[in-house]
């Protein structure tokens, strides 16, 4: 356990009233180390930030697409995207001309 950790525990078991020793012991395990948070994908428009570069991924493009439907009013997720092939080939039927998504349903749309 490091001291950030030892001592955010302490501070909170002062303030619960909880013995000090019992109680950092018992919140160690609950406490985020440093790094561990920034484990999420990051994403920036349809493109992942991986080492400061920019690259093109499914996840961050299924985002994206998520998010530019809900600007026409669609209600889909990411996830639905992600899960169902049909979901993501509907939605490309209905916005896939939009230039900000284009080079994404360019596979779901005819020639």
């Amino acid at each position: 356990m490091n001291y950030v950790a030892f001592e955010a525990a302490r501070a909170a078991t002062r303030a619960l009233g909880v013995c000090a020793v019992g109680g950092a012991v018992a919140l160690a395990g609950l406490t985020v180390g440093p790094g561990q948070a920034d484990a999420a994908i990051k994403c920036r428009g349809a493109y992942q930030v991986s080492g400061g570069n920019l690259i093109a991924t499914p996840y961050c493009e299924d985002e994206y697409l998520a998010q530019v439907a809900r600007t026409y009013g669609s209600r889909v997720s990411a996830r639905r995207l992600r899960r169902s092939f049909s979901a993501k080939s509907e939605l490309c039927q209905f916005i896939g001309r939009d230039s900000r998504v284009s080079d994404i349903c360019q596979k779901f749309l005819p020639d």
